[in-house]
């Protein structure tokens, strides 16, 4: 297959989401994010197998669905890099996709609590978070999605949900825009933190699902206000470096 190269553009996008994912502690030595090629929607774009906090503007590879390298690169992939192809082969909508271990999510993974809006900067997961059960789909597995199958099988569980909670493992958020999905994986991570505060108070009241839309919606054209700080908070970086 022969792909365009993508935009400078959008490689530093995605340069900088990963480093701003890590700069929140949303991702650390391990996690990954991905945008769909322009020009290309048959393919993606993912770093090559590099720590989050460390990726670099040549560390950009373009992807097919089924995980093979289709720009020029010798470095190792990511294991996991079907979570990425199969969500985007379901979900034509997606143009973006992270997938993180942030540590107060995983209590809802491991328990089938859905996550669920508790305040409007959350209102993505007004539909709740969906749940995947890999035993269901592998049997007794390390728990990685290291195949086209097993990324098939999550890309289900995910359905018209913008977060899919992984027992045992994490969780993966998609997006319409690369932006997005940076954002919603950190107020995940945000929600998660403050919904198991809340539990032990009481009751709590979620955002229902009109206020939960109404409220995704403003906050998706105010994306570009936090976009630009979290890029400034990290400072002057070398995108080569």
């Amino acid at each position: 297959m022969s792909v365009t190269p993508a935009s400078h553009d959008l490689v530093d996008r995605l340069v900088y989401a990963n480093r701003i994912l890590y700069d929140h502690g949303v991702v650390d030595g391990l996690g990954h994010a991905s945008v769909r090629h322009e020009t290309a929607p048959g393919t993606y774009l993912l770093s090559c197998n590099r720590a989050p906090g460390m990726v670099r503007r040549q560390d950009i590879v373009c992807y097919d669905f089924d995980g093979n390298a289709v720009s020029d690169t010798t470095e190792r992939p990511y294991l996991e890099r079907f979570i990425h192809g199969e969500i985007y082969r379901a979900r034509p909508d997606v143009m973006a996709i992270v997938h993180s271990h942030s540590p107060s999510v995983l209590p809802f993974a491991v328990t089938k609590h859905a996550l669920k809006p508790v305040f409007h900067m959350s209102g993505f997961l007004g539909e709740g978070s969906a749940h995947f059960e890999i035993r269901e789909a592998g049997g007794n597995t390390d728990m990685l999605i290291r195949s086209s199958y097993l990324g098939e099988a999550l890309a289900r569980s995910l359905g018209r949900h913008s977060c899919v909670l992984m027992r045992g493992h994490g969780s993966t958020v998609v997006g319409t825009t690369l932006e997005q999905a940076v954002y919603r994986a950190i107020y995940t991570e945000v929600n998660a933190k403050l919904q198991l505060a809340a539990q032990s108070l009481g009751e709590i009241t979620f955002l229902n699902k009109e206020e939960a839309q109404l409220s995704s919606d403003m906050n998706d054209g105010q994306i570009p206000r936090s976009w630009n700080l979290w890029i400034k908070r990290l400072g002057n970086i070398d995108l080569d470096a």
